[in-house]
C-alpha cells in the first residue's frame, strides 16, 4: 500500500527526481563542465588562461542576467522559465561543440550559462507550488545537489570519450531537453501564478545584506577550482586520467549533499554557512598537495559548495519563504558575480605569481566569507 501510495499522483519523486536532473544537466553537464573540458578545449583551439578567465566571467555575468530575469518572473512564469533554461543550456552546449574557433566556443560558453541561472529561481517556484513538495525543505536542498551528479557525470563522460569534448556537449545538449520536459511533465499545483510584478520592500533587502556579503565572497572564493582546477592539474603534470578523477570525485563530493541534507537542516543556516566556507576554503588550498590529498580536497571541495549554495536558499527561505524564489534569484547572481570576479583575478594572478599563490588567495577569500554569517540572526518575515 505504500509503495503504491507513493508511485501515485502524490509522490514527491517524479518532480525531485526530474528537477535534480535539471540542475544537473544546467550546472554540472554545461555551466561547470567549462573547467573540466577546458585543458582540451585550450589544446584544439587554442584558448590561453587569460582568454579563459574572461569567458568564464563572461558567462557568470550571463547567468547573472537570467538570474535576475529569474528573480523578476519566477513567481508568475515558472513554466516559461523552465522552457529557457533548457533552450539556453542546450542551444548553448551544441554550439560549443560546433565551434570551429576559439571566438565562437567562447560566445557559445558563455551565452550557456544563461540556462543555470534561469533554472535555479523557476525550480525553487516550482516545488514550493507543488503539493507534494511545498512543505518539505529537503526538497529543495536535494534538487540543488543535482549539481554533484551532474558534474559526476560529466567528469565520466570526460574520461570514456576524452580527448572527444565535442560528443560530450552534445550528450550535454540532449539531457538537458530530456530533463526540462521531466520537470514540465512532473509538476502540478500550477506552475504559473497571478502574481503582480512588484520589487520587495528595501527592508527585504536590507535583511539579506549579510548573507549578500557572504555569497559574494564565497563565490569569488570558488572560483580557482571551479574554473582552473582540473587546468592547475594538468600543469603540474598529474596524467589526464587522474585529473579527470579528481573531477569526478568533486561531483560525488556534492552529490554526498543529499546524504547530509537531513544534519545540515537542523543548523541555522548562517552556522551552515560557516561549515561550508571552512570546509571550501580549506579545499581550496588542499588541491595543492597533488596525488590523493588533491583527490580528497575535490570531494571537500564539491560538498561544501553544493551544501553552501543550497544553505543560501534556506537562508533566505528563512528570511521571507513567499519570496524564496526572488531570494534564491538574488543570492545566486551574488554568488556568481562572486564567481566572474575571482575567476577574473585568478586568471590575471596564475600567469603572474603561479598556480600556489593564486589558489592559497582563493582560500583566504572562501574563508572570509564567514565574516558576515558569524553573529547572524536571520529576520524571519511575520
Amino acid at each position: 500500500m505504500k509503495r503504491a501510495f507513493l508511485l501515485r499522483a502524490g509522490s514527491f519523486v517524479p518532480l525531485v527526481a526530474a528537477g535534480s536532473a535539471l540542475i544537473a544537466a544546467t550546472y554540472g553537464l554545461v555551466r561547470m563542465a567549462y573547467g573540466l573540458f577546458l585543458p582540451d578545449v585550450q589544446a584544439d583551439l587554442g584558448l590561453d588562461v587569460a582568454a579563459a578567465g574572461v569567458v568564464s566571467a563572461g558567462a557568470s555575468v550571463v547567468y547573472g542576467v537570467g538570474a535576475v530575469v529569474g528573480f523578476l518572473t519566477a513567481a508568475r512564469h515558472a513554466r516559461a522559465l523552465v522552457i529557457a533554461a533548457a533552450v539556453a543550456a542546450s542551444v548553448g552546449a551544441l554550439g560549443m561543440a560546433l565551434s570551429p574557433v576559439s571566438l565562437v566556443f567562447a560566445v557559445f560558453a558563455i551565452a550557456s550559462s544563461a540556462g543555470a541561472g534561469l533554472a535555479s529561481p523557476a525550480l525553487v517556484a516550482v516545488l514550493q507550488r507543488d503539493p507534494a513538495t511545498s512543505r518539505s525543505p529537503r526538497s529543495q536542498a536535494v534538487v540543488n545537489a543535482g549539481t554533484g551528479p551532474g558534474v559526476v557525470i560529466a567528469g565520466t563522460l570526460a574520461l570514456v570519450l576524452a580527448p572527444d569534448w565535442r560528443l560530450a556537449w552534445i550528450i550535454a545538449a540532449v539531457v538537458t531537453v530530456l530533463a526540462a520536459v521531466g520537470v514540465l511533465g512532473a509538476a502540478r499545483g500550477g506552475m504559473d501564478a497571478a502574481v503582480p510584478p512588484t520589487l520587495p520592500p528595501l527592508s527585504w533587502f536590507v535583511a539579506h545584506r549579510r548573507v549578500l556579503l557572504a555569497a559574494l565572497l564565497f563565490g569569488a572564493g570558488s572560483a580557482a577550482v571551479w574554473t582552473y582546477g582540473r587546468t592547475m592539474l594538468v600543469a603540474s603534470e598529474t596524467s589526464s586520467g587522474a585529473s579527470m578523477a579528481a573531477w569526478v570525485a568533486l561531483g560525488v563530493g556534492g552529490t554526498l549533499v543529499i546524504v547530509t541534507a537531513r544534519w545540515m537542516e537542523r543548523l541555522e543556516p548562517p552556522v551552515a554557512l560557516i561549515v561550508t566556507a571552512i570546509v571550501v576554503a580549506i579545499a581550496t588550498a588542499g588541491v595543492l598537495a597533488g596525488g590523493a590529498w588533491a583527490l580528497l580536497s575535490f570531494a571537500a571541495f564539491g560538498w561544501g559548495y553544493t551544501a553552501g549554495s543550497g544553505v543560501l536558499i534556506a537562508w533566505t527561505a528563512q528570511i521571507d519563504a513567499p519570496r524564496a524564489p526572488a531570494g534564491t534569484a538574488l543570492l545566486f547572481v551574488t554568488l556568481i558575480l562572486g564567481q566572474a570576479l575571482g575567476a577574473a583575478v585568478v586568471g590575471g594572478v596564475i600567469p603572474a605569481a603561479g598556480y600556489p599563490v593564486a589558489f592559497v588567495l582563493a582560500a583566504a577569500v572562501s574563508a572570509a566569507a564567514i565574516v558576515p554569517a558569524v553573529g547572524a540572526r536571520p529576520r524571519v518575515r511575520g
